[in-house]
């Protein structure tokens, strides 16, 4: 019996989601021949809050920077 297991940062909607289920099982079933009834799905959200990467969150760095912030970096 398959299990997988996928973390997505951020969010995503109910219809993402189920397209994210339907897409994975379909793929199981045509290159392992599993039985589409076997696959178990689990999608967790990972808030971007909870989320680092390069030492700073992933929040933050997606963050839109101030303008104090832009001009800093214009006139470098």
């Amino acid at each position: 019996m398959p299990f997988v297991s996928i973390r997505i940062s951020g969010s995503a909607s109910r219809d993402q989601k189920a397209g994210i289920v339907e897409d994975v099982t379909a793929s199981l079933v045509a290159r392992l021949g599993k039985n589409p009834n076997a696959v178990q799905i689990v999608i967790e959200e990972v808030s971007t809050e909870n989320y680092g990467a390069g030492g700073q969150l992933i929040a933050d760095r997606d963050a839109p920077k101030s303008q104090e912030d832009a001009h800093a970096e214009s006139s470098r």
